[in-house]
């Protein structure tokens, strides 16, 4: 806990990542595969990353687009979230309760 209060900026974003990220895709793949279905997004996407896959020297792609969509969708909420911890960590007007304030109010 005091290296997440006392490190990066991200500290706290990077431990919420590594330990709920699995956790995460379990919950959001299945909504996610029922959009992606509904819109028929998923009826040609592995045929053609497949294909795509094997240019030579392209960089890869994950020819599951449910799987893609999902990773890249929890990829964005900690991006977001590492926005928002820099913010309290840096501006004390964002430790909006008192928790916060009591942690990051050095």
């Amino acid at each position: 806990a005091i290296n997440i209060v006392n490190g990066n900026d991200d500290a706290a974003t990077k431990y919420l990542q590594s330990h709920t990220t699995n956790d995460l895709v379990k919950q959001f793949r299945p909504l996610i595969d029922e959009s992606l279905n509904k819109v028929n997004a998923t009826k040609y996407w592995s045929e053609i990353m497949n294909t795509y896959n094997k240019i030579p020297l392209v960089q890869k792609v994950n020819p599951d687009l449910g799987d893609y969509v999902t990773r890249k969708a929890i990829d964005g909420l900690f991006v977001k979230i590492a926005h928002e911890e820099k913010e309290i960590r840096q501006n004390p007007a964002a430790r909006t309760s008192e928790l916060l304030k009591k942690v990051f109010g050095k």
